[in-house]
């Protein structure tokens, strides 16, 4: 059977093709019966976990090839230029040149594979229109710096080129006054001081960042714990979790959610770097607050108008289950 589409929906295209001979790698086998995907989209998809054989869903595609009936429901092509969404922004500022919004953790800064809408590029298109910056790039049309996707807080976007042109600059410069707050497992000791390392991509996982003793790019982030929450009544013990401010000096990915890990306080809630298990009360409160995230927020953006030259500085309260997070953990 070849490989012609067997359903099309809106969700997948299914092709199905039969192996009669099995053996060979799994990639290179179903690039033979499905000679209109090519090795590399084959396995994606089998990543995905969308190839099936025999109704059983495969993966790996180094495994061997069995024979069998083979099923792929391919994804519907996304396009490659956002469209806009009527997704509600919560608005701080908004001028002819610029936007700063307290984005909602859950969204996503611009589109990427695997998330390809209800991103905050997408809700500026809807909100803003034509008016958007275009130095970004077609899929990120505006943004001059990120959030991770499930960190809440203040972000801003360039409207006009200009805008975007002297944001970037400054953020290049480190000339913006950025503070986020972070509940963590522990507490960084000392109790206020300066985090500065080198970071890059960890040698064990690509996916993710590390501290690094040589290459990576210098990051300095300045940190304040502001509470301590259930200390132990033995001496000297370390409290069960706290609140830390911490300010960036430089802007590296992960960089706060990394060196707050490598100073032993890593963020509650963090899938990537939390690594270790809060104590029981503090794995209850998160429970209870419903925290499915990292307690981090960008509390603080200020910055120099790039055009108008007008001094800006915008602060907001961390959302609903951070804030509840922390008035349980106040309770231990």
């Amino acid at each position: 059977m070849s490989d012609e589409p067997l359903i099309e929906d809106d969700d997948a295209t299914v092709l199905e093709a039969r192996l009669e001979t099995g053996g060979a790698r799994l990639d290179k086998a179903l690039a033979d019966i499905f000679p209109t995907l090519s090795r590399a989209r084959l396995q994606a998809l089998l990543a995905e976990g969308v190839v099936s054989r025999d109704g059983t869903p495969v993966s790996g595609g180094s495994a061997k090839a069995l024979p069998g009936l083979y099923a792929i429901a391919v994804p519907p092509v996304v396009s490659a230029t956002p469209l806009p969404e009527a997704i509600p922004l919560t608005v701080l500022f908004e001028d002819a040149d610029l936007i700063v919004i307290d984005k909602a953790p859950g969204m996503a800064a611009h589109p990427a594979p695997g998330c390809e809408t209800g991103t905050l590029v997408n809700a500026l298109l809807a909100h803003c229109g034509a008016s958007l910056s275009g130095i970004g790039g077609v899929a990120r049309p505006g943004i001059v710096h990120r959030l991770d996707k499930d960190t809440s807080g203040v972000m801003v976007a360039a409207k006009t080129d200009r805008a975007h042109a002297g944001l970037s600059a400054l953020f290049a410069a480190h000339d913006i006054e950025r503070t986020y707050i972070a509940l963590t497992r522990g507490a960084p000791d000392p109790a206020k001081g300066r985090i500065e390392t080198l970071i890059g991509r960890s040698s064990s996982d690509r996916k993710k960042m590390a501290v690094l003793k040589s290459g990576g790019r210098n990051a300095i982030t300045d940190y304040v714990v502001q509470a301590v929450f259930g200390r132990p009544a033995k001496a000297g013990a370390a409290p069960m979790a706290g609140r830390v401010a911490c300010t960036l000096q430089t802007g590296r990915t992960h960089q706060i959610r990394v060196h707050l890990a490598s100073k032993g306080a890593p963020i509650l809630g963090d899938p990537v770097y939390g690594s270790g298990s809060p104590a029981t009360p503090v794995r209850a409160a998160i429970a209870e607050a419903g925290l499915t995230r990292q307690a981090l927020h960008a509390a603080v953006l200020g910055f120099v108008h790039p055009v108008t030259g007008e001094a800006l500085r915008f602060e907001t309260a961390p959302p609903d289950d951070m804030a509840k997070l922390e008035r349980l953990l106040a309770e231990l």
